[in-house]
Formats: C-alpha cells, sequence, structure tokens
C-alpha cells in the first residue's frame, strides 16, 4: 500500500539514499561517473538531509510502500537565480518518484502536498527549476499554471546543465 507523509528529521539516511538512487535513475546516464558521484557525495549527503529536514523553512514529503520509500518532494525558500525572485517566494526544490511508481498519480500527488504547504499562509509566487530536456516535466508543471521565464546553468560535477527556471505567479 502506498502512502504520503511529511518526513522528519529521523528520515534523513532514507531521504539521502533515496535521493541519490532517484537522481541517479532519472539523470544518472547524462554525467561522466566522476561527475556523477562528485554531485552525489555533496548534494545528498545524510548531514545535509538532517539540516534541511530540522529547518523550519523547508518541507519534505515522502511516498512510501509498506514502509519502504518509493519517492519524494521538498519544498522550500526560492533559491532560483532569477532577478524577479522575491523574499517569501517558495520553491519546489525536488519531486522524484521511482520508476518503478510512475504513471499512478502519486508524483501529482506528492506536488499537491508540496503546493499545499507552500501557500499555507496564502498564496504565493511559486518557482521551479528544471532540466531544459525533461519535457514530460515541463508539460506537468504546465499543467499547474508554470511558464518559463529563465534559464540557469546547474552543476553536476565539472558538467553543467541547461535548466529552465518555471514561474507560477501569486493566485489571488
Amino acid at each position: 500500500m502506498l502512502a504520503i507523509r511529511r518526513a522528519t528529521i529521523e528520515d534523513a539516511q532514507v531521504l539521502s539514499d533515496l535521493a541519490a538512487r532517484t537522481f541517479t535513475e532519472t539523470f544518472g546516464h547524462l554525467y561522466p561517473a566522476e561527475d556523477l558521484q562528485a554531485f552525489l557525495a555533496d548534494a545528498y549527503t545524510v548531514d545535509k538531509q538532517r539540516t534541511i529536514l530540522s529547518h523550519p523553512d523547508y518541507a519534505v514529503w515522502l511516498l512510501e510502500e509498506d514502509g519502504v520509500a518509493v519517492g519524494h518532494a521538498a519544498a522550500g525558500p526560492c533559491g532560483l537565480p532569477h532577478p524577479q525572485v522575491a523574499p517569501g517566494d517558495g520553491e519546489l526544490k525536488r519531486l522524484y518518484v521511482l520508476a518503478s511508481h510512475q504513471n499512478g498519480g502519486w508524483g501529482a500527488r506528492l506536488f499537491d502536498a508540496a503546493l499545499a504547504w507552500l501557500e499555507r499562509g496564502g498564496p504565493r509566487t511559486l518557482w521551479i527549476g528544471v532540466w531544459s530536456q525533461n519535457l514530460g516535466a515541463q508539460r506537468f508543471y504546465a499543467r499547474y499554471g508554470f511558464e518559463k521565464v529563465g534559464d540557469y546553468e546547474f552543476p553536476v560535477g565539472n558538467t553543467r546543465d541547461h535548466e529552465f527556471i518555471l514561474r507560477r505567479p501569486r493566485r489571488r
């Protein structure tokens, strides 16, 4: 049985492992092994996940099947490099579901949980960074009202990915 729950600081190791696994499964084929390993060793350490999970301005949700994590979403303050980002804007930081659990609507449910949390204090401008070649994700986010408003480079080791910056203006 699948279920979504808010992650706690005790989930730092699980989140670290899952984040590395889902990133590698989704994008690992794009990078030289040394670049991928350098990125994973930096971005998804247990200590970094513990910091995120303990910070009041961030939230993470786990999708679990019978208690085993198979997906996750993370949200917090916007950190994307766009001149119109304002204090108080929110960002979907991550949304990943293992391939074995995709196409069942669970990614949308994780996203809905993140959106509800991001707008818990009322409507605000929301942002997402997405790989320029991830057309499926771009179509998914467009259904929620997100539009491309910029570009940036996302470093994975020595590789620089061309990313799009998506924004959904504050809804009244």
